[in-house]
């Protein structure tokens, strides 16, 4: 077993004693991330535990998250409508258990149908976050300038026949953004950098990666962290340095970066929420274990 499969098995070990993940409150994003770990560990190990634990997640954002249309943020009061970079993350995880059991490919079809048009503004744009019950955006939010591309890339890999249409819908908003999008933030780069690695020949995928790892390489604190924008050399979160780690790895560079990045946030505190947020712990074991994250044939092969 591989070191780091042994640090990930420690951590969900911990995270189930401390009731902060599975069993602690749900929140789409990491929920999406925490289903294709532990399809990841299914995976490599050929241990059905972890497959049935992960249909158990599921099973429990549709039961609590779940709304007639879409899914919620999450399960705090505070985390109400719905965001359509999450729903696109959580139809890669369906895509991801999918692979092991075909009708979540149906379940995550259905939920393109449920969201597609209420978030899609034909020629213009993705709206970044709607109301919950998705009659309108939500107040003060407008398009998401990642979110053509999140859709595009995870209805792809979901069915590209059964959603050929709105396939085509994303791919019409990033022939017009591409060009001119320059990201800045961490996690955006990170996971702009990853949705790279499945269409790499295309112009956009070409273009993006070439920025997003120049941007981070101005990024990159000798402390051994990517600060959060380029001007804010102080300020770093763990939980989108990992996002930047797995981004790093779907495109193969900087692996140096990603082993002191892990080590840096291994130990640091920032004293807040955060330090025991599940979002961190799961997302440092995508970081150290990416699995069914990163486009190998040793895991997609059937």
């Amino acid at each position: 077993m591989t070191a780091e499969i042994e640090y990930v098995l420690d951590k969900l070990r911990w995270m189930r004693a401390e009731h902060i993940w599975p069993n602690g409150l749900r929140y789409l994003w990491t929920d999406a991330f925490g289903v294709i770990l532990l399809v990841s560990l299914h995976r490599a190990l050929a241990k059905d535990e972890f497959l049935d634990e992960a249909e158990q997640v599921v099973a429990e954002v549709y039961r609590v998250l779940g709304r007639t249309r879409g899914i919620r943020i999450g399960e705090e009061s505070d985390r109400d409508g719905q965001y359509f970079h999450y729903l696109a993350m959580w139809l890669y995880a369906l895509a991801v258990i999918g692979r092991h059991i075909p009708r979540y490919r149906e379940v995550g079809v259905d939920l393109v149908h449920q969201v597609h048009e209420a978030f899609v503004v034909s020629g213009r744009g993705v709206i970044w976050k709607m109301k919950e019950d998705l009659s309108g955006p939500y107040p003060g939010y407008g398009f998401g300038a990642l979110d053509a591309f999140d859709g595009y890339v995870s209805y792809r890999i979901l069915d590209e026949k059964a959603l050929s249409g709105e396939i085509a819908d994303m791919r019409t908003l990033i022939d017009r953004s591409a060009a001119d999008l320059v990201i800045t933030q961490d996690l955006g780069l990170g996971m702009m950098l990853w949705m790279t690695q499945f269409f790499p020949e295309e112009l956009w995928a070409r273009l993006q990666r070439k920025r997003c790892l120049a941007m981070l390489d101005h990024m990159w604190q000798r402390e051994g962290y990517f600060s959060r924008e380029p001007d804010l050399p102080c300020t770093k979160f763990a939980f989108t340095n990992y996002g930047v780690s797995v981004g790093l790895q779907a495109a193969g560079a900087m692996p140096d970066r990603v082993k002191r990045l892990n080590e840096f946030f291994e130990t640091y505190r920032s004293n807040d929420e955060y330090d025991r947020a599940a979002i961190t712990h799961v997302m440092a074991c995508s970081s150290r274990f990416p699995g069914y994250l990163i486009n190998r044939q040793d895991y997609w092969a059937a």
